[in-house]
């Protein structure tokens, strides 16, 4: 088996023991929740008080032959929220949909036109909230070279890829810091080139990172 075969292999094997098989809720016991809170405790004594809205994104990661790349987006300079920031294909979930799974391959299809026969989901990484009460839930997929994409304009600036091994190295991990809200706000932000990788997306790579690879 070469190289990056047993690359794909790996991820494929770790994921099924490593990720969650189902969702978990917001109130969930135990529920392994990451945000902005977990970096700052003194900005976020609690938790909002009001219901978050729920969300799904994909991690669309494509296998290549010659090793894993995990597939991002530029968000539009016209969006009236995080405009030009680099982010996962997501957003709010439907009433009309049947589940996390089907939230994020939907929004997939409509942001960057990525057909869901080309995907298959490997399970779920940790709930994350937002900073603007998002309880999003990120699936993580396998995604065939090749798939055709179409990105639509009004949403998406930019299609591109990075290598999983860059993303999956905890050296490229870094915490930034800036002014949010009258205080100090810490974020974990991966540099790739021109790209700055930042906030819930990064955040959302490290908790891949810390399920995947961190205890090897």
């Amino acid at each position: 088996m070469s190289a990056a075969l047993e690359r794909r292999h790996d991820l494929a094997e770790r994921a099924g023991g490593r990720l969650r098989r189902e969702p978990p809720g917001f109130l969930e016991p135990r529920c392994d929740l990451k945000g902005d809170h977990a970096l700052n405790p003194a900005t976020w004594s609690s938790l909002p008080s009001a219901q978050p809205r729920n969300a799904a994104v994909l991690v669309p990661v494509v296998e290549h032959a010659g090793g894993p790349c995990v597939l991002l987006t530029e968000r539009a300079s016209g969006l009236r929220s995080h405009s030009g920031q680099i982010a996962f294909p997501g957003g709010r979930m439907d009433p009309e949909d049947p589940t996390a799974i089907d939230t994020a391959l939907r929004e997939a299809e409509e942001e960057i036109g990525l057909p869901r026969s080309f995907v298959r989901p490997l399970g779920y990484l940790d709930a994350y909230l937002s900073s603007s009460n998002y309880f999003v839930l990120p699936v993580v997929a396998l995604v065939m070279p090749g798939a055709p994409l179409a990105p639509n304009p009004a949403e998406v600036a930019d299609v591109f890829e990075v290598p999983l091994s860059f993303l999956m190295d905890e050296r490229n991990h870094e915490l930034h810091a800036r002014q949010w809200r009258g205080s100090i706000r810490q974020y974990y932000a991966i540099p790739f080139g021109r790209r700055y990788i930042w906030g819930v997306t990064a955040g959302i790579l490290r908790n891949m990172y810390e399920r995947l690879y961190a205890h090897d």
